[in-house]
C-alpha cells in the first residue's frame, strides 16, 4: 500500500486521533487489498485477484466435457504467444489425455476443478473431500502429483469447503471477470464485457468446453486488445507469488 501519514498532535490529544487513524487506514486496506477474502478472515481465502499495481492479468478456461472447441482456443493462444491457466475436472481430464498433453506442450498451467463437475455446496463435506481425493489420484497418474491450484465446480463453497481445500493444501482460484461465454452465442457481447471490465490484477473465466461455441473467435479480438491497454497475460501461480510477495512486504 502507498499511504503514508505524518503525525504532528499535542500531546492531550495525540492518543485519539492515532487509534481513529488506525482504523482508518486499515478500511483503506481491506478496500485495496489483492484478495477478496471469503471465509475465516485471513486464513482461509479465495484468491480472486492480483495486485492492483501491476498490469498482470490472468486467463483461465474451464473444461468439463467435450473436446472440440478447445482446439481452436489453443491455435489462437499460440497465435498470440499467450499463456493461460486451464482448469480441468478430473472426469474430463482421465477420457482426454492427449488434449492434456497438448495444453501442457503449449505451456499452458493445469489446474483443476475436482472430479465430477457438481456443486460443492450440494454435496456434504466427506462428499467433497472424497471428489478432492479422487481427482489427486487422477491427476497424480496423468503426471501431476502436485496439484495445487483448485477451482471449485461452478465457484461454488463455502467457509467449511476453503477449510477443507487449505487442509489438503489447495489454493482456491475464483475469478473477477466473467462474460459468461458459455451462455453467449454473439462474439461482440463476449468481447465487449471483457474489453470494458478488465484492469490490473484482473482474473477473467472463459470456458474451452463444447458449450462456448464463441470463445475462439472472441479471443481474436480479446487477446491484442487487452495487450494494447497495456495488459501483460501470465499464469495464476506468477499472479498468486506476487500478490503475496506484495503482502509480505507490506507486513
Amino acid at each position: 500500500m502507498d499511504h503514508f501519514y505524518v503525525l504532528k498532535f499535542n500531546r492531550r490529544r495525540r492518543f485519539v486521533t492515532v487509534g481513529a487513524m488506525i482504523l482508518f487506514v486499515a478500511g483503506i486496506f481491506l478496500l485495496q487489498s489483492n484478495f477478496t477474502l471469503w471465509g475465516n478472515a485471513s486464513e482461509d481465502v479465495a484468491f480472486t485477484k492480483g495486485s492492483a499495481e501491476e498490469p498482470n492479468i490472468a486467463l483461465t478456461f474451464n473444461i468439463s466435457w467435450g473436446d472440440e472447441k478447445v482446439h481452436d482456443i489453443l491455435e489462437t493462444l499460440k497465435d498470440e504467444n499467450v499463456k493461460a491457466t486451464f482448469f480441468l475436472s478430473g472426469e474430463w481430464a482421465e477420457r482426454h489425455p492427449a488434449i492434456i498433453e497438448k495444453i501442457t506442450e503449449d505451456g499452458h498451467e493445469i489446474g483443476m476443478l475436482g472430479y465430477r463437475y457438481k456443486s460443492y455446496l450440494d454435496q456434504d463435506i466427506e462428499e467433497v473431500r472424497r471428489d478432492l481425493f479422487h481427482a489427486q489420484e487422477v491427476f497424480g497418474k496423468l503426471g501431476f502429483e502436485d496439484m495445487k491450484l483448485l477451482r471449485t465446480p461452478s465457484g461454488h463453497f463455502n467457509e467449511e469447503v476453503l477449510d477443507l481445500a487449505k487442509s489438503m493444501g489447495f489454493e482456491v482460484v475464483h475469478w473477477n471477470v466473467s462474460p459468461n461465454d458459455w451462455d453467449k452465442p454473439v462474439t461482440e457481447e463476449i468481447v465487449d464485457e471483457v474489453m470494458k471490465n478488465t484492469t490490473n490484477g484482473d482474473i477473467i473465466l472463459l470456458h474451452a468446453s463444447d458449450s462456448a461455441t464463441r470463445t475462439a473467435p472472441a479471443l481474436e479480438t480479446i487477446l491484442p486488445g487487452l495487450k494494447n491497454k497495456g495488459l501483460e497475460f501470465v499464469p495464476i501461480s506468477e499472479l498468486i507469488s506476487q500478490a503475496h510477495a506484495e503482502i509480505e512486504i507490506i507486513e
